[in-house]
């Protein structure tokens, strides 16, 4: 078996570099969108009654 140069250590140490920076990225840009979104209010039914096709929010904030 051959032996890593050291180039190559350093090429596949930058790629997982940038793979972690990547990942890292995107976590960060899903929990800040997770936190600053704001969906507001959407038409559903208020009351206890029951309709076909219909829905109503389990705990609203409007």
């Amino acid at each position: 078996m051959k032996a890593a140069t050291p180039q190559s250590r350093s090429v596949l140490a930058w790629w997982i570099f940038a793979a972690a920076v990547i990942f890292l990225g995107a976590n960060a840009h899903l929990l800040y969108v997770a936190i600053d979104s704001d969906p507001g209010c959407v038409a559903h039914l208020k009351g206890m009654e029951a309709a076909p096709g219909q829905y109503r929010a389990a705990k609203s904030s409007c």
